[in-house]
């Protein structure tokens, strides 16, 4: 796939391809399952070989996030698929009497996958699988940023799934704009919120429904927490989060963390020390932190430390080595609000702590900004949990840990507002790639004759008795919900 000819033509040879049926039985959708849960497993030194490659992580960073959790996905997949595929009986109205309905799942068809580099397997395969799962046919085109994971999918794939059904694409930017142009049953974009604004604009001249996946400033908001065991628990998990998971270069990792000032310089003593036990006392040598994935975003990042305002923040860290891609982890304390650092997503081992009078302060501080992607919140105050999921707004909040919502197959994950739309993981990546059809059978036998005109008072009356009927009927079916959940 080099040209727009070329595009065009293999594309529609693949929408033939699924025109023909070939990819709509639960045996095909299992195969190509199996086949990638093969692929893991078969290929796993290889694809760490190519995560430490392009991006220095170590085997067990790479099969935790990645190589691991698609197996769960794959396995998850084969064990739900009968019952995601299943048509699913609708209760109807009082007017549709002698009438069964359902709704039945079938594949949207040809469907674009681009992903990221900072999970290059991850990012690729897990919404493939909700894609095969559903029955389409797929375009994956993984980031050229990481080239030595995007070679592999492009040349492992084809050996483990029907080639005449998933195809892998690689190439940069330029190939990237001509995908976005094809016309498409369904996009499915991991990255910026700029580039997402491009393939949303380019998807809009077809009407193809679009999932963005999109990250943003992730904040976690620390309590106090009066025990100290729990508060070295807390930091544990926000640093481990933050620096082992490919560098901070995720869209689900914290970003800055929120505190009370009279807590700040208690936490900052503990992240030295906790800093010190996972990475050890020079981090440069550790192979358990993943490296900048290139000089560009190496430079970014330096930049982004550089600004005289903020060089001032830096409490902890901040050398780096430009030849090994290295960052070490530096912590920030109240760096300026206006910086680069605090308006763009930092996307790197750069974590800033923002010093609040009270915690509840939190709630305000979150809501001027951007709908993050996730919101961690560490506490055991029952009522600031209760505000945080009521009073605020995010793809998806947890409380006393992070980034564990990634790898449940049994919740949505996804963005909200500038974070991203739509989700996937689990059932949701089958129901993303999936249009749910409504199909109604009726007989001929029996009729309401007041359905139709002419019309009077009388049919009038009839209408308003049946929907209310309808009604009572919902009424009571609620009431015994509650009735028997309170039994």
């Amino acid at each position: 796939m080099e040209t727009r000819g070329d595009f065009e033509v293999q594309l529609e040879g693949m929408r033939e391809y699924y025109r023909g049926g070939n990819t709509r039985g639960a045996s095909w959708r299992k195969s190509q399952l199996r086949g990638l849960g093969r692929l893991l497993e078969e290929r796993e030194a290889e694809m760490n070989a190519a995560l430490e490659f392009d991006l220095g992580k170590h085997p067990v960073e790479s099969y935790r996030d990645e190589i691991g959790s698609l197996i769960k996905s794959v396995n998850y997949a084969l064990g739900c698929l009968k019952g995601w595929m299943s048509a699913e009986k609708a209760k109807l109205p009082l007017a549709a009497v002698l009438t069964t309905a359902e709704i039945i799942p079938e594949p949207l068809g040809l469907v674009l996958i681009i992903s990221s580099w900072n999970f290059p397997f991850g990012l690729s395969l897990e919404p493939l699988i909700g894609a095969l799962a559903a029955g389409n046919v797929v375009v994956l085109k993984p980031s050229e940023v990481a080239p030595r994971c995007s070679s592999l999918l492009a040349n492992v794939l084809p050996a483990y799934l029907d080639p005449k059904a998933v195809k892998v694409v690689e190439g940069g930017p330029t190939i990237s704009e001509q995908l976005i142009q094809q016309k498409w049953d369904k996009i499915l974009f991991t990255g910026s919120a700029r580039v997402g604004r491009m393939v949303m604009a380019a998807a809009a001249n077809h009407l193809t429904p679009v999932t963005l996946e999109l990250g943003g400033k992730c904040p976690a908001v620390l309590d106090s927490l009066s025990n100290s065991w729990v508060r070295e628990v807390a930091v544990q998990r926000i640093l481990g989060s933050k620096f082992s998971a490919c560098a901070g270069q995720a869209c689900i990792a914290i970003d800055y963390v929120l505190v009370e000032t009279k807590f700040s310089s208690t936490l900052l003593e503990l992240m030295k020390v906790w800093i010190s036990k996972m990475l050890g006392e020079n981090p440069r040598e550790s192979r358990s932190m993943a490296r900048i994935v290139n000089k560009n975003h190496f430079f970014r990042l330096k930049t982004l430390l550089e600004d005289p305002n903020v060089k001032a923040s830096i409490v902890y860290g901040g050398s780096m080595d430009e030849n090994s891609l290295f960052i070490e982890p530096t912590i920030l304390l109240d760096p300026p609000l206006e910086s680069g650092l605090m308006q763009d997503e930092i996307f790197g081992p750069l974590l800033p702590i923002i010093t609040l009078k009270k915690i509840e302060d939190s709630i305000n501080f979150i809501n001027s900004r951007p709908k993050p992607l996730a919101i961690y919140v560490f506490t055991h105050n029952d009522s600031l949990r209760k505000r945080m999921v009521a009073e605020t707004s995010s793809g998806s909040v947890t409380f006393n840990d992070a980034m564990v919502q990634y790898v449940a197959d049994t919740l949505p994950f996804g963005g909200i507002g500038e974070s991203g739309m739509g989700n996937y993981h689990g059932k949701f990546s089958f129901d993303t790639f999936s249009h749910h059809k409504a199909v109604v059978r009726r007989s001929f036998l029996v009729d309401f004759w007041f359905r139709f005109p002419p019309w009077n008072d009388h049919k009038l009356q009839l209408f308003r008795s049946m929907y209310l009927f309808d009604y009572l009927r919902v009424l009571l079916t609620v009431l015994g919900l509650k009735k028997s959940k309170q039994d």
